[in-house]
């Protein structure tokens, strides 16, 4: 029996290698996929196009590097503790390591510890291209004293960290997970920030506002009122109210976004969150592994079609969607981490009541524009807002230089 000491341990982790039949027999498995007939129309309105699927088949199977992700993972510092019987792995880079990470140091005295949470179908692999951005500042155009120390833990049931063999592992208690994580690593005043299920999480850890979170970023705000809410949810099921009576014309604009996704974008949530272990070819067919994976909303789809096309907008390239599509394979997780959605109770991207500092980052291509006008009612503490010109809903995956950068922005009075 381990002792409580024992359990509270940070313990290095290695990231494991997959050995050479293993991906050979990947590459076997993707080769030998049996396709469906194509799709009848000429957009993405039946789903991922057979075209675009064929392209990523094809590349994966013949000229992508299997072992990339493995690589790259493995050039960071990993670790992984347990909390309430599950080992969570994470990532852990503080402000003055050497850029390769080999001879950790004392982190620099003015850094801010931030926990950055991923998303889905999302991993750690989205957030990688910011880690040096945010820990090494003065390389990327910033100020010393911009400097973070950067922890990027992966969700339970998601890549390295332990798939939950109970229930309630859901963002609440992911939240609280993440605050003891934070001051086992002895930092008793941080920051934090997410987008997709990392922007829920976030929110969560804000509004249980435990002691030394001094404040939050997200990508994802949830600032959808009540009122509006309610409307969206009774339009899925066909009752057509529209929108709520007083809404301001940008309002008005991002309640027809929203209602747009909830009506034909948001099939895989309902999926997962009603029945994810159903899903037993994300465990079986690499392809179809792929197929869920880059179902997602439309905005984010053009830009992984443009990827396999071989025009990647920002640093959304077919190797960075394949290296979270592989990690995701090699870990076995399509079924595992899709469960997050079952044990879900909190809303998407409604009010969740934060009172502590908050930052908000709108992203020109995300789901849905958040108008200044809710996220200050959703974030009375509102110390940061801003709307950008480009990015999509995986903000530091395809603009870690933009995303870096305003999380520099939003978090700077709390310095």
């Amino acid at each position: 029996m381990s002792t409580a000491t024992e359990t509270a341990a940070i313990r290095p982790f290695t990231v494991p290698v997959s050995a050479e039949s293993e991906l050979e027999a990947l590459r076997d498995r993707i080769k030998a996929t049996r396709w469906p007939d194509a799709e009848l129309v000429a957009d993405f309105s039946q789903g991922v196009q057979q075209g675009v699927m064929q392209e990523l088949a094809r590349y994966w199977a013949t000229e992508y590097d299997l072992h990339r992700c493995e690589r790259r993972l493995s050039a960071l510092p990993n670790f992984v503790t347990e909390v309430d019987g599950l080992d969570i792995h994470f990532i852990h880079v503080r402000a003055s390591q050497e850029k390769q990470f080999l001879h950790p140091r004392s982190s620099q005295e003015n850094a801010l510890p931030v926990i950055i949470t991923h998303g889905w179908p999302g991993s750690v692999i989205e957030l990688l291209n910011v880690i040096d951005p945010l820990t090494n500042p003065t390389e990327h155009g910033a100020s010393a004293e911009d400097a973070f120390d950067v922890v990027i833990p992966s969700i339970p049931g998601y890549g390295y960290s332990g798939k939950p063999r109970d229930l309630g592992w859901g963002p609440e208690r992911v939240a609280r997970v993440w605050d003891v994580l934070m001051k086992r690593l002895g930092y008793e005043r941080y920051v934090a920030q997410g987008g997709d299920w990392g922007a829920i999480v976030t929110d969560l850890m804000g509004v249980q506002a435990p002691k030394g979170l001094a404040g939050i970023h997200s990508n994802m705000a949830g600032v959808v009122p009540t009122d509006a809410f309610t409307s969206l949810a009774r339009n899925v099921f066909g009752a057509g109210d529209g929108p709520p009576p007083g809404l301001s014309e940008e309002e008005s604009a991002t309640f027809e976004q929203l209602s747009n996704f909830f009506v034909t974008g948001v099939g895989y949530g309902v999926q997962m969150g009603t029945r994810p272990q159903t899903m037993y070819g994300l465990a079986d067919s690499p392809v179809a592994l792929a197929a869920w994976m880059i179902n997602h909303d439309a905005g984010s789809y053009a830009d992984i079609v443009a990827a396999f096309a071989g025009h990647p907008v920002g640093g959304l390239t077919r190797d960075e969607v394949l290296d979270n599509i592989t990690y995701a394979w090699l870990t076995n997780t399509g079924v595992s981490s899709a469960r997050f959605y079952w044990e879900n109770t909190a809303g998407f991207f409604n009010v969740k009541g934060v009172k502590i500092p908050a930052a908000v980052s709108t992203f020109a291509h995300e789901i849905y524009k958040v108008p200044r006008s809710w996220a200050e009612r959703a974030y009375p503490n509102l110390i940061y807002f801003n709307a950008l010109d480009r990015g999509n809903h995986f903000a530091a995956w395809q603009e870690p230089g933009l995303f870096s950068a305003e999380l520099r922005a939003g978090f700077r009075s709390l310095r």
